[in-house]
């Protein structure tokens, strides 16, 4: 759970940062239309798969690699099915799991391009 908080406050720290023109000028180096707000996503997803992991194995469940992502989501996902847990849960979880993978494939591309 601990690694779930750093990354939740890591993810408020840089949507501060990015909505935040007085914050921006203060940092050296950061002009002031930049904005973070894939970072944003990628640590709010790894707060909701670490805290979905940390639950699992409370539960006695662990996932672990290969594709941990993967059986972690899909271990969770059995749980809310079984009326365990709040189908809203794996709602939030969807949909930044979504976003995540959304960015991964618009940095894939952009790598092709520089390369």
């Amino acid at each position: 759970m601990e690694r779930a908080e750093n990354e939740l406050r890591l993810a408020e720290m840089i949507m501060q940062l990015s909505v935040n023109l007085d914050i921006q000028t203060k940092i050296p180096d950061i002009s002031k239309t930049d904005t973070y707000f894939s970072s944003v996503i990628s640590h709010s997803y790894y707060s909701i798969f670490y805290t979905a992991k940390a639950y699992l194995i409370m539960k006695g469940i662990i996932t672990k690699i290969p594709n941990e992502h993967k059986k972690t989501y899909n271990q969770f996902r059995k749980i809310v099915s079984q009326g365990i847990v709040d189908k809203e849960l794996l709602i939030l979880y969807d949909e930044v799991l979504v976003k995540a993978d959304n960015l991964l494939g618009i940095f894939k591309v952009e790598k092709k391009k520089r390369g």
